[in-house]
């Protein structure tokens, strides 16, 4: 925990932290254009002490990387099955009191139109809050920023959502897109 919060000071970032952290909770991670924002990310939840899951292709899953994936709390997700995701990730939420899980609206780190709704989806099913999370490049700042519960009117929620992130500047700016579906 020391080394991490000492790493990222020593690399000029300021944690964000808020006053508490849910047993469960979707978090959603934006702006999301770099690999290093997966470092960044993991670096403050070691320095924060807590734990959150993410999900990747399971294509990434491969020995010997795809052990080190999986201790890190990594779920593999086949995208050649659609519209099964949301219902495995509400799935460890109902198996599990502690649980939480990182997730990038953009849905990966090139320029997308849209983003993609399944993180608000996993928390309505589930009935666990949305903490707002970001990586912000330009102001560096990383971390959790405000909790959300989802009122289950999506169009509505996700303009809100997207609207905390507008001041927000991704290490690659030209690929993030505050647009939503």
């Amino acid at each position: 925990m020391k080394l991490a919060r000492l790493i990222l000071r020593w690399c000029g970032w300021q944690l964000i932290e808020p006053a508490t952290y849910p047993r469960q909770s979707v978090i959603c991670v934006a702006p999301h254009t770099s690999n290093m924002d997966f470092i960044w990310g993991k670096l403050y939840y070691w320095a924060v002490g807590q734990r959150a899951h993410f999900l990747m292709k399971r294509e990434l899953f491969v020995p010997p990387l795809g052990w080190l994936f999986k201790a890190m709390g990594g779920i593999p997700i086949d995208r050649r099955h659609k519209g099964n995701t949301v219902e495995q990730v509400v799935a460890r939420f109902r198996a599990k009191d502690d649980f939480a899980v990182a997730i990038t609206p953009e849905g990966s780190r090139k320029a997308r139109d849209r983003w993609k709704t399944g993180f608000y989806h996993i928390a309505e099913e589930a009935g666990v809050p949305i903490q707002l999370a970001v990586i912000d490049y330009k102001r560096k700042k990383l971390g959790i920023f405000e909790q959300f519960v989802p009122t289950g009117d999506l169009d509505k929620d996700i303009h809100y959502i997207r609207s905390k992130y507008r001041a927000d500047q991704a290490k690659k700016p030209e690929l993030f897109s505050e647009q939503a579906q």
